[in-house]
């Protein structure tokens, strides 16, 4: 189980520093939104299903939905691309 819970927080670390990373937001709101699952995951692993229902709901649910539709409002992800068609 130890493994377990140590090879999760390795992926929260390396997500965490991907999205600062990443160009395109698009990619960096999917790659939150599986942060936030991994992160209710290991909520459930340390025995509080309380924060990993609320961190589901909240964070991956509610927050993920609301991070595509102010990209889709300011027409961030059309941009995107088209500006990968054109290279």
């Amino acid at each position: 189980m130890m493994y377990l819970e140590m090879a999760l927080l390795l992926y929260l670390i390396v997500a965490a520093v991907t999205v600062f990373l990443r160009q395109r937001l698009l990619d960096a709101v999917i790659i939150y939104a599986s942060y936030s699952v991994v992160l209710s995951a290991v909520w459930l692993l340390l025995l509080a299903p309380d924060l990993a229902i609320t961190e589901a709901a909240v964070a991956t649910g509610i927050s993920g939905v609301l991070f595509f539709v102010v990209l889709k409002r300011i027409q961030a992800m059309d941009a995107e691309h088209s500006l990968d068609e054109e290279v």
